[in-house]
Order: structure tokens, then C-alpha cells, then sequence
């Protein structure tokens, strides 16, 4: 059998797709074949990056929902699936990050990161399911390297996505049966996102989480599309249930120290 990352007449969602890492994931299964919905909470988002996957020749289409509004997600990825049918890869990727210590922020702040992190996880996997192709469906949840390793100023996002690494293995078993593959892509220090730019401000700051990572360089989004479509192929057809650390390899030295420099980052913040 002949393996191949051509997705030409697949449908391929991505739910948060308009911006940072998750538009480039949605770029990068546009430049392979696939027709691809994205979805954002913002409409001139969605807007902008639809003309932008059009313009690299893939059929596109879009809608504006937040993740925290079940509802709306339902409606939205209906819309999707009466349009193109079953969804062959659904990627989903909405996020919400700032560094605090627990202390320092309210709990309607905490509250608001695991709304989006982990309910929208949840409302997007449960609003997907009779929408995905089965057998033969691949889901990948973005994760992030605090589900696994504690950093000061993080515990709403550890706390968040530590549960979205469980629904996802948890998925993995419920939906094997219908030949669903569930994973989690877990992206290390990415090029150009708003989250290294919350998380490392300035060049100085950047140059230390560059020296970090035994690769020696920053990851760029394709490095997370990359996993990602092979996650969605028949290369990865015997996969599900994994965590993926794409990363350089920064995850196993504790993330460079990043928790001590977000510790003196979040104090000189709140003035400790």
C-alpha cells in the first residue's frame, strides 16, 4: 500500500484555525489537497484567513463561534458537514493563555482559561462526533507542555490541559470502536505566536528559550502541521491515544528552566 500526505477530496476542520500555530496548520492541509473549514470567535478572523486558504488554490469555507458556547459550535460545524459531508480530520486548537500566579489572578480568570481550554475542547469533540468520518477519522487536540510539567504562573493552563490530554485518551478508547483516532500534539516554543510573546517578551528573553531547546532553534508552525498531517494519514493509521511532544526536544529538559524565568517574569508583573 502506497502511504502518502496527499489530502486532495478530504475535509479537514480546525477549530481556533485563524491565527498563530492553528492557521498555519490549516495552510499547510490547504497546500496538500484538503478543503478546509476554520473556525474563530472573531467573524473578520475567519474572513480573512478563508481568502487566505482560497488564495493557495483549497476550497475553504469558515464560521465565528466560541468555543465556550456549545450551541454555536454544533451550529457551526453543522453548517460545515452539510456542505462537504463527513470530516476526515478535525484539529482542534482554540486556547487561552496568560502568565499569573494563582494568587494574582481572580478565579473568574482561571475560570475563563479551563472555559476555553478544556470545556471547549469538550464542547468541540462532542458537537464532532456524528460528523466524523467512520471508520477512518483522525482528531488532534493542541496541547501544551504545562499539561505534563508544573511552570510558576501556569497552574490555569496546566490545570486546563492536563484534562484535555485525558479526553483525549479517554476518547481514544470510547471511539476506537468506530474507527476514530484521537491524539493530542503538544507544541513546544513556536516562532511568531502570541503565546511566545506573552511567555518570553523581547529578544533577550527569546534567545534564552532558544538556547534552551536541544534542537537550538524555535519551532515553526509547519513543525506542528507536519505532526498533525501525520496524524490525519494513513501513516498514522495504527495511532491513537498519544500524547505528541513536537518540541525539539525541549519538554525532556523540564522546558529549559522556563518555570523559574516565568516565576521572576509573573513577580516583577504583580510586584512580589
Amino acid at each position: 500500500m502506497s502511504l502518502t500526505l496527499d489530502f486532495t477530496g478530504k475535509t479537514v476542520v480546525v477549530v481556533g484555525g485563524t491565527s498563530g500555530i492553528n492557521r498555519g496548520i490549516a495552510e499547510l492541509f490547504a497546500r496538500h489537497g484538503a478543503r478546509v473549514a476554520v473556525a474563530s470567535r472573531k467573524q473578520e478572523k475567519v474572513t480573512d484567513t478563508v481568502a487566505a486558504l482560497e488564495a493557495l488554490g483549497a476550497e475553504a469555507m469558515g464560521f465565528a463561534a466560541d468555543v465556550r458556547d456549545p450551541a454555536a459550535v454544533e451550529e457551526g460545524l453543522g453548517r460545515v458537514h452539510e456542505a462537504w459531508g463527513d470530516f476526515d480530520v478535525l484539529v482542534s486548537g482554540a486556547a487561552g493563555n496568560f502568565p499569573a500566579s494563582v494568587r494574582g489572578m481572580s478565579v473568574n480568570a482561571f475560570r475563563s482559561v479551563v472555559e476555553i481550554d478544556l470545556m471547549g475542547t469538550l464542547h468541540v469533540m462532542k458537537a464532532s462526533y456524528a460528523y466524523l468520518r467512520k471508520p477512518g477519522a483522525s482528531v488532534v487536540n493542541i496541547s501544551a507542555p504545562q499539561a505534563f510539567l508544573p511552570m510558576y504562573g501556569q497552574a490555569h493552563v496546566s490545570a486546563a490541559k492536563a484534562g484535555v490530554d485525558m479526553i483525549t485518551r479517554s476518547l481514544a478508547i470510547e471511539w476506537g470502536g468506530d474507527g476514530i483516532r484521537v491524539n493530542s500534539v503538544v507544541p513546544g516554543p513556536i516562532e511568531g505566536t502570541e503565546g511566545m510573546a506573552r511567555l518570553a517578551p523581547g529578544p533577550e528573553a527569546l534567545g534564552k528559550v532558544r538556547a534552551s531547546v536541544p534542537l537550538n532553534r524555535l519551532g515553526t508552525p509547519d513543525d506542528i502541521g507536519h505532526a498533525c498531517m501525520f496524524l490525519g494519514s494513513d501513516m498514522g493509521a495504527y495511532v491513537s491515544g498519544a500524547i505528541l511532544p513536537v518540541d525539539g526536544g525541549w519538554s525532556q529538559t523540564g522546558c529549559g528552566g522556563m518555570g523559574m524565568f516565568l516565576g521572576k517574569l509573573v513577580q516583577q508583573m504583580e510586584g512580589d
